[in-house]
């Protein structure tokens, strides 16, 4: 984005070089149409930055008001009626992350609906970047979240594996990043995904043929301004990261992905991204493309963000960079009882202040981690009262998310030591997903 310093240099070298020749109509006119660019590049801007908090796709740090986030990007909350749609289309009952509101923001979800009722197909579509060997529960919540609807809708899932990502911004080292997606790719697989339905695949091994077809297609309707205004690169980034998301891009077109996985004549097949909002400048600039290449706009459905035990509120969300404040699925139950004790609360300072005033419960990350993954509606309803009024400590909230944790991990732990070599080999081999 322009600055205000650079434009009023801009506005100086065009008066000195046209007042010569007594062109001041001109001058204004063009100072005019200056300021008209700069605003329309403000407003398009598709990272959210302030003192108080910053979302792009590659940082997400400050206390984050998730209202203001959709505000800005130009998204559309989900309402109860689209939750209730979705319940009454799939005949089960919505998702935990979706009836209490973490998945919280939509683009085009009613037309994925409207096509879903009419007897059409479409396919889901997310991604992991892998910087690390082992998921933590931030990484998981969108796979948990996206098998659920693979099962309730009954459609084919693709899971791009951004292993060159991680060498553009992370500079990790080309076969690290590959072995660390091949690791990731087991724990994806431990989500419970239908084997005979999913695709997952790598960048590296990918691209090529039709889907760099696509990658190049996308890449030359953007234009350097629009990508550094969507993104905020500057003259010091490397053309890498002004390829790649065109490449974050091309499987929201099914025509990306070899005719094995979907036939000829289901070449445009509407796409729906669940994913966290900060993702969403990708797909903003995506949708901008899409009707240039007589694509179908892609839908998302898309996540507040799991915060940091260790953040309070909604300061930043879990990261694998700081390992004490989020937790890993390989994690010992040990590991997991220290770090939950260790995590930021919304309890009083003492007993006495806590019976009398209650837990501030926008605060208390254990509570907050309660409301993500205890199934429990009605124990979670207690807790929210017993906790907010003061009759339960902030010892009971803690000792009651270990064991909800605990759970899970060693679930999913489980589950991830039944994945064989042979069977990521078949995930990430094309194969019919549309009979």
């Amino acid at each position: 984005m322009i600055d205000k310093t650079e434009i009023e240099r801009i506005k100086q070298v065009i008066v000195e070089k046209l007042s010569s020749i007594h062109t001041l109509k001109r001058v204004q006119k063009i100072n005019q149409l200056v300021d008209e660019i700069a605003g329309q590049e403000e407003r398009e801007t598709e990272s959210l930055s302030s003192e108080e908090q910053v979302v792009t796709p590659w940082v997400v740090s400050g206390k984050i008001d998730h209202d203001k986030v959709i505000e800005k990007f130009g998204c559309k909350r989900i309402d109860e009626s689209l939750i209730d749609r979705v319940e009454r289309l799939t005949s089960r009952r919505a998702h935990v992350f979706l009836r209490r509101g973490f998945f919280y923001a939509h683009r085009d979800l009613d037309k994925i609906l409207d096509c879903y009722e009419s007897g059409k197909k479409f396919y889901l579509y997310t991604g992991r970047g892998p910087s690390s060997e082992s998921l933590h529960l931030g990484h998981l919540i969108p796979f948990l979240f996206t098998k659920y609807l693979q099962e309730a809708f009954k459609v084919p899932v693709v899971i791009q594996i951004t292993d060159d990502e991680k060498k553009i911004w992370k500079k990790l080292e080309k076969e690290e990043t590959k072995r660390l997606g091949r690791e990731n790719v087991k724990d994806i697989i431990a989500c419970g995904f239908d084997a005979s339905n999913t695709f997952i695949f790598s960048s590296y091994a990918t691209v090529g043929g039709k889907f760099y077809e696509n990658v190049v297609e996308i890449a030359d309707c953007i234009t350097v301004n629009k990508a550094n205004s969507t993104f905020g690169f500057t003259g010091e980034v490397s053309t890498a990261k002004m390829i790649f998301p065109s490449l974050q891009a091309a499987p929201s077109f099914s025509s990306s992905f070899p005719h094995k996985l979907f036939p000829d004549e289901k070449k445009n097949i509407p796409c729906l991204i669940p994913c966290a909002i900060d993702q969403d400048p990708y797909f903003r600039l995506t949708r901008d493309v899409a009707p240039r290449l007589d694509f179908i706009k892609p839908a998302l459905i898309e996540s507040k963000f799991f915060p940091a035990l260790r953040a309070s509120g909604n300061n930043g969300k879990m990261s694998a960079s700081d390992a004490n404040s989020a937790i890993y699925i390989n994690d010992s139950a040990a590991d997991i009882k220290k770090k939950i004790n260790s995590a930021v609360t919304g309890g009083r300072d003492n007993l006495e202040d806590q019976k009398k005033y209650g837990a501030n419960l926008k605060e208390d990350i254990p509570f907050q981690y309660l409301s993500f993954f205890l199934e429990d509606d009605a124990e979670l309803e207690h807790i929210k009262k017993e906790y907010g009024e003061g009759r339960m400590t902030t010892g009971d909230v803690k000792k009651r998310l270990v064991q909800v944790v605990t759970e899970i991990v060693e679930r999913h732990r489980m589950a991830r030591a039944a994945v064989t070599d042979e069977m990521v080999d078949a995930f990430m081999t094309p194969r019919p997903l549309f009979e």
